[in-house]
């Protein structure tokens, strides 16, 4: 059905017959001046066919106007015959234009069906409040305020919706203090990250890693269901043995503290070295700086070395701190700030890490319904 604003758009059809009684053509002659027959032309004259564009520049030579005179009279024609684009269309563009919407379908974080019901699915996936960022929001929202994207936001609800279907032990400061020494004890070996799922869960620490959207720069997060659940979730982003002990250190530093009990603590990327940040980001980075490397050892080692940091120095003073050479090249990377030192010992984790923590991404999805 056409739109009804557009219904005096007449067939291009009847301009040409106006034009030919303005020269006083019959079908006839404006026949033979294009060199076709009568019968090539009448559907045209009568509103049954459209005009091609090998017509369109026939029609202007016979006229004496620009071809694009009669190709725009038929395209504006054929646009208003089209019909009116189902609303729906404008509600996905909306939603895909905000979220990644389609990655979320493509994860399993919610199904693909109509607009509406896309519509109901992201209501129930933040938690049925009103969706940040959407036009139709009541007011803007803290994560709008404090400058959290959406695809970041959409992590994070999907680290919350897996948090609240596992249960653990009652949580213990006590014990997550008590744990740091067992988690340094694996650092030698990128193997021995296997056990940091099991390690925390026992503290009552609910860890989670769910794979980064794409154009989503994040690392952890920390926050609390309640005041006794606590939760650390990770990406992964950087697969890299260095950022991973420093992320995990830095979230369970937040934990210890309190930290994320009124706001998510969100870390979008530990690895740049920021020239401003709050009191609690600079109590955890101390925190996990130290548990890499610790701060007087590192200061001493550099102070004695300076300026020449050779390899077999910095394998040996990783052997004396019981720590993988590449946990310590990543803290000797930010002093010097050269990111392209000793790359080689920045060996991958995720592989020994996932098989035993709950992870969502990487092609599986942990089962939550909405």
């Amino acid at each position: 059905m056409a739109a009804a604003s557009a219904n005096w758009i007449q067939h291009p059809g009847n301009y040409i017959r106006e034009e030919m009684d303005e020269r006083g053509w019959s079908q006839r002659d404006l026949a033979f001046i294009l060199g076709c027959s009568e019968q090539a032309i009448n559907p045209i004259l009568n509103g049954k066919r459209g005009i091609s564009p090998e017509m369109a520049k026939a029609l202007g030579s016979a006229f004496d106007v620009p071809a694009e005179f009669f190709a725009n009279l038929q395209q504006a024609y054929d646009l208003a015959q089209a019909r009116t684009p189902d609303p729906s269309v404008a509600v996905r563009r909306n939603m895909q234009s905000t979220y990644p919407v389609r990655e979320m379908i493509k994860r399993g974080w919610i199904e693909l069906t109509d607009a509406a019901m896309l519509e109901v699915q992201l209501t129930k996936f933040f938690e049925d409040r009103d969706i940040p960022y959407m036009a139709h929001a009541a007011k803007k929202s803290s994560y709008e305020e404090r400058e959290i994207s959406p695809a970041q936001l959409v992590w994070l609800f999907r680290v919350r919706q897996i948090a609240k279907s596992i249960s653990v032990p009652h949580y213990s400061d006590k014990a997550l203090l008590s744990a740091i020494p067992d988690l340094q004890q694996l650092m030698y070996s990128p193997e021995e990250t296997r056990h940091v799922p099991r390690i925390l869960m026992e503290c009552g620490v609910r860890f989670i890693i769910v794979e980064k959207l794409p154009n989503a720069k994040i690392d952890g997060v920390c926050f609390w269901l309640d005041d006794d659940s606590p939760v650390i979730g990770m990406s992964l982003q950087h697969d890299r043995i260095d950022n991973f002990w420093f992320v995990l250190r830095h979230e369970i530093e937040h934990v210890l503290n309190g930290h994320g009990k009124e706001e998510e603590m969100i870390d979008a990327d530990l690895d740049v070295i920021a020239t401003s940040i709050t009191k609690e980001e600079r109590i955890a980075n101390d925190a996990a700086s130290n548990f890499c490397a610790p701060a007087e050892k590192l200061d001493s080692f550099m102070a004695r070395k300076h300026p020449f940091y050779y390899e077999k120095d910095v394998v040996a003073f990783s052997r004396i701190l019981q720590r993988h050479p590449g946990i310590v090249v990543g803290q000797i990377r930010k002093r010097l700030n050269r990111w392209d030192y000793l790359t080689r010992y920045l060996v991958k984790v995720r592989q020994y890490v996932l098989p035993g923590a709950i992870a969502d991404g990487w092609g599986q999805v942990v089962p939550v319904s909405l």
